[in-house]
């Protein structure tokens, strides 16, 4: 199932507006927002993802309901799974050795 997955922006990488670290539920990797530089990305906005591509901005409402209904359908954790595998750079590859210390 193709799934686009809300994310919480937690910084900014790169001064282009490319990269981006993103959270989700606590879940952490870096993912590419080249796609939405227009938008005036900043750390706390949310956006959907998709195959480590940030698509849209959404509103703090539309993730909340987006989070609710992966849960209500049982996808969320199969979601956060599959946002482990993105990534782009060092800043996931750390954030991967802090996962797996977790687990």
């Amino acid at each position: 199932m193709c799934l686009a997955i809300p994310g919480r922006i937690v910084r900014l990488l790169d001064e282009d507006g490319s990269y981006a670290v993103v959270d989700v539920s606590g879940v952490r990797r870096t993912i590419n927002i080249g796609l939405l530089r227009e938008d005036g990305i900043k750390p706390d906005d949310w956006v959907l993802i998709h195959v480590g591509f940030a698509m849209s901005k959404i509103s703090d409402e539309q993730a909340m309901d987006q989070l609710r209904l992966l849960e209500m359908l049982g996808e969320a954790s199969l979601a956060v799974e599959e946002v482990r595998g993105y990534g782009f750079g060092e800043e996931s590859e750390q954030q991967e050795e802090v996962d797996h210390r977790r687990e």
